[in-house]
C-alpha cells in the first residue's frame, strides 16, 4: 500500500452560489464515505483559502518567526484535500476521478515517497 495526497487548488474552483456548494459537499461527502468504507481514506478536509490561512513560521536564526496569514502573496491556494492509503497509482487514479466528477472540479493526485525512496531521492524521510 502507498499513501496518495489528492488535492485542488481553491483557484480552480468557478464561483458558485451557497446552495451549490451545499450540493457539492454533498456530493462529494458520499465519495469520502465511499472511501470509509473501502478502508482507503486516511484523512480528508476543505474549504480551505486565502482566508483561513492562520500564520506561516519560518527560521530565522534558528528561532521561529511567525507571520500571519500565508507566508507568500500567490494566486493559488490549497482548497482541499484527501490522503488515502491504496495498492497503486491506479487506485489513487480512481478516487482523484470520483471527487473530480463528484465536484465537477479537477483534482491532482501526489504519491508520498516510500521511506527507503525518500533516502534515494535525499527527501526528507517521512
Amino acid at each position: 500500500m502507498a499513501e496518495y495526497l489528492i488535492t485542488f487548488n481553491d483557484e480552480w474552483v468557478p464561483p458558485h452560489t451557497a446552495e451549490e456548494i451545499s450540493e457539492k459537499r454533498t456530493a462529494s461527502r458520499a465519495v469520502i464515505e465511499e472511501m470509509q468504507g473501502d478502508g482507503v481514506l486516511i484523512f480528508s478536509n476543505g474549504a480551505l483559502d486565502r482566508s483561513t490561512a492562520v500564520c506561516s513560521v519560518e527560521s530565522v536564526d534558528g528561532k521561529p518567526v511567525f507571520t500571519d496569514g500565508p507566508y507568500v502573496e500567490t494566486k493559488e491556494h490549497l482548497g482541499g484535500f484527501a490522503v488515502v492509503d491504496v495498492p497503486d497509482d491506479a487506485a489513487a487514479r480512481y478516487w482523484a476521478g470520483r471527487l473530480a466528477t463528484a465536484l465537477n472540479w479537477p483534482q491532482e493526485v501526489h504519491r508520498f515517497p516510500r521511506t527507503g525512496e525518500a533516502r534515494r531521492n535525499g527527501s526528507a524521510e517521512n
